[in-house]
């Protein structure tokens, strides 16, 4: 079922960043907010009504039902199938990515490996080695974190 506008709207209707504002249902005898979320294959408003509870002006199709934190906690749950990417695995495989990539810079600097980089972008939170001296201080700071528990 599509919701689109009728074709004899007045070119005067308010409109928000180019968004219309209102619509006009039950053959003009409803007048609401419209959903503001845009279509991404053909830039078109979405044609359903918002919902009066929406912040963000939205139909219930595009998110507008606002969700208290147990409601949240249940759909993250329910989402949740396997717990590999809890937000703690992710914080570990992020860790690990960036110290693979420090081993990775740290054996050029000590002339070990030839051949292709790694390919892909540098994970956030990545501190480049160039020097012997930054080798060295990349693994004190490892044992550091072996000996407080963290790896």
């Amino acid at each position: 079922m599509t919701h689109q506008t009728p074709e004899n709207q007045s070119s005067t209707e308010p409109t928000l960043n180019g968004k219309a504002m209102y619509l006009v249902t039950a053959g003009g005898k409803i007048k609401c907010l419209r959903c503001t979320a845009r279509s991404t294959r053909k830039k078109q408003q979405c044609g359903k009504p918002a919902l009066k509870v929406s912040t963000t002006q939205k139909c219930q199709t595009h998110g507008g039902r606002p969700h208290s934190k147990k409601t949240l906690e249940a759909i993250a749950k329910a989402n949740t199938t396997h717990g590999e990417s809890t937000k703690a695995a992710k914080e570990q495989f992020r860790k690990d990515a960036i110290f693979i990539r420090q081993l990775e810079a740290a054996m050029r600097v000590l002339k070990i490996c030839k051949g292709p980089r790694m390919r892909g972008r540098k994970p956030n939170g990545y501190s480049g080695v160039y020097s012997q001296e930054d080798v060295v201080q990349m693994m004190r700071e490892r044992a550091e974190q072996r000996n407080q528990g963290v790896f």
